[in-house]
């Protein structure tokens, strides 16, 4: 089934997982290396996870891809990663140091359109452009990053956009206060009238 360009995921009555591993399948994984990690998906009872504060993921090795891995989250989703070439990748999805910076874009923009719908603020739209810098050796980790965040909305006070991206930042938004802990974390803005 390799390379096809559709399969019947095992969870076919969850139709977020089969158009996951739809998406895998487009990016031409060859999916006869994953063996069965979909149908090892747990119930999620999202109450007790969230009151339990816990999260968990399960990452398998799709062996046929060179370094492709298919990450399946306690929430129910799939999430593809890959390595470069030069590494034993193929290039084929996000690298996962990638998928930690899109994480935190993820999680620091969500926090601002949450604050300031909260605030009654008529806001139409949020791009967040992360860009950042890693240790010459390893653990690689991030030792720089700058987000830069454009708001999109109608008469949005300035003084609201900078509170809510202060507030993610120092308060929040838990990847960016973690990734705090390696890199320089500094943000800037700019607010679009529609």
């Amino acid at each position: 089934m390799g390379g096809a360009e559709c399969f019947r995921h095992p969870c076919v009555e969850c139709t977020r997982r089969h158009a996951a591993v739809q998406y895998c399948l487009r990016i031409r994984f060859d999916v006869s290396s994953w063996t069965g990690a979909a149908a090892q998906f747990k119930s999620f009872d999202g109450a007790t996870a969230i009151a339990n504060l816990t999260m968990e993921c399960t990452i398998n090795w799709l062996a046929a891809s060179g370094m492709g891995f298919v990450a399946e989250t306690g929430s129910g989703h799939v999430l593809v990663m890959d390595g470069a070439p030069d590494g034993g990748g193929r290039n084929l999805a996000p690298r996962p140091m990638e998928t930690v910076l899109a994480g935190t874009g993820g999680c620091t923009a969500y926090d601002v359109v949450l604050i300031l719908k909260r605030g009654r603020h008529d806001i139409l739209g949020c791009q967040v452009k992360v860009t950042s810098e890693r240790a010459s050796t390893d653990p690689k980790v991030f030792t720089r990053i700058h987000m830069h965040f454009t708001v999109t909305g109608r008469s949005v006070p300035q003084a609201a956009v900078e509170r809510a991206i202060q507030l993610s930042h120092e308060k929040y938004c838990s990847a960016s206060i973690m990734l705090a802990k390696t890199a320089d974390i500094t943000t800037s803005f700019e607010l679009i009238e529609a």
